[in-house]
């Protein structure tokens, strides 16, 4: 069901200075900020040779990363996105095998443009899971 890891999402209290971290201290290749209001977050998208990571911070007070970095101040990983061929198929079998996928159980769409969903850290080791089609 799997395929290749799409990105490792880490929550920033401060995106412009984290933005500005990894450009200047590792020299990373920085996406413009983007605006996720669906989603409660602004992103920005670190391009590697084999995956990406994603810098998240909140977007308005109802964003899900207000209360991960209300726990976690000073950030860090929140989520890690594999990648799938049929997000539906995907989600039918997990659900199937006692899987809860979060939210309504309809894929939303994602910073990339594709469609997403975000499966219970509580069934995959405390870890939020998003698959992401493609």
């Amino acid at each position: 069901m799997l395929d290749r890891l799409n990105h490792v999402a880490i929550a920033v209290p401060d995106l412009q200075s984290a933005s500005h971290q990894y450009k200047t201290t590792l020299g990373a290749t920085i996406s413009e900020p983007m605006e996720i209001p669906e989603q409660g977050v602004t992103v920005v998208f670190i391009e590697l040779p084999n995956t990406k990571i994603e810098l998240l911070e909140p977007l308005g007070e109802k964003s899900p990363i207000a209360g991960f970095l209300e726990k976690n101040p000073s950030g860090g990983i929140h989520h890690i996105c594999y990648e799938v061929d049929n997000i539906l198929q995907a989600r039918d079998k997990l659900q199937a095998d006692g899987v809860r996928v979060l939210g309504d159980g309809e894929p939303k769409i994602g910073a990339h443009g594709k469609p997403v969903l975000f499966l219970h850290p509580k069934d995959f080791q405390g870890t939020l899971i998003e698959l992401e089609e493609v």
